[in-house]
């Protein structure tokens, strides 16, 4: 009595998650495979680890851990996960409305001799980021623009401009083709450039280093340019801090915006939780290298699922 007393407490608890994912994904899997995503999803959670003998221990069912164990190796082995669609179960479980903050970042994971490289792009709400769509690069190197407008144009396509309210990103996400796109399509923007860039007034034409109109900053203090320059062939305006950097200096953070420069930096204080995120994965995906097959962690087939 006692066992089917748990097991129906065990079937209530899941009911709410294997609704929420037949809706998401009742078109590209069969209801089995919706419960078993299921029983994944909840032991990911409880254990926060990839181990997949930690998780099989950690299925809330009466079948045996061994029998579980084989369930997640031929999932992870023989379906090909559509990663749109796990975009789309992150969006319906957002606490809030849109439009959202997105902030744009790549990492490099090293495992063993393997580089990882990834592109992401993460919904910023209240201290936490979401990363909702990523590239797995098949490169040690920064992304190109054509990289970075494919992921854009993937989050439109699935859910809108109207959801955007503006991209966050760092020094290498800048170039004149990608802020065109972002122009073109009326993005708004806050993105960080190096100091040393040229910035052409178009009033007069004359050209200064970004570096200069901001260099009367002193520390903790913030300020924007009150006028439309260009930058890389592109309109668009400027606003300054002097921030310190990691190793306690002083340096300047200068961001590009679409509009509203007087708000960018303040704003721009929320795409270091994109950073806190893709810690946090790395420190569970560690976790899992130390107790499971090398080999498996780090082909990037199956590595893709443990990142989304």
């Amino acid at each position: 009595m006692t066992s089917r007393h748990t097991n129906t407490s065990i079937e209530s608890k899941n009911s709410v998650l294997v609704s929420t994912l037949s809706e998401i994904f009742g078109q590209n899997m069969n209801l089995a495979r919706i419960k078993f995503f299921g029983l994944f999803i909840s032991a990911l959670c409880k254990v926060q680890t990839v181990c997949f003998e930690k998780l099989a221990v950690s299925f809330e069912t009466q079948t045996s851990s061994d029998s579980s164990l084989r369930r997640i190796q031929r999932f992870m082995a023989d379906y090909v996960l559509d990663t749109n669609l796990i975009a789309r179960l992150v969006f319906s479980l957002l606490p809030h409305e849109p439009p959202y903050r997105l902030s744009l970042e790549r990492t490099n994971w090293k495992f063993g001799s393997k580089d990882i490289n990834i592109l992401a792009l993460a919904i910023v709400y209240q201290g936490v980021a979401f990363p909702v769509l990523f590239t797995m690069m098949p490169k040690f190197a920064n992304s190109s623009t054509t990289e970075r407008i494919r992921l854009m144009q993937r989050y439109i396509d699935l859910f809108g401009l109207q959801t955007i309210d503006c991209l966050l990103a760092d020094r290498e996400f800048i170039g004149k083709h990608w802020i065109d796109y972002l122009n073109i399509n009326g993005i708004r923007y806050h993105i960080r450039i190096r100091e040393n860039f040229w910035v052409t007034i178009p009033k007069n034409g004359h050209r200064v280093r970004a570096s200069w109109l901001f260099g009367y900053l002193k520390n903790n203090q913030t300020d924007f340019y009150n006028g439309i320059v260009e930058i890389k062939g592109q309109l668009c305006y400027l606003s300054g801090s002097k921030i310190k950097n990691k190793k306690g200096e002083p340096e300047l953070q200068i961001l590009v915006s679409f509009n509203k420069p007087h708000q960018a930096q303040e704003i721009y204080k929320e795409r270091w939780q994109i950073e806190t995120a893709f810690y946090a994965k790395l420190k569970i995906m560690q976790s899992g290298i130390i107790k499971c097959a090398y080999n498996q962690l780090v082909n990037p087939f199956t590595l893709q699922y443990r990142f989304a």
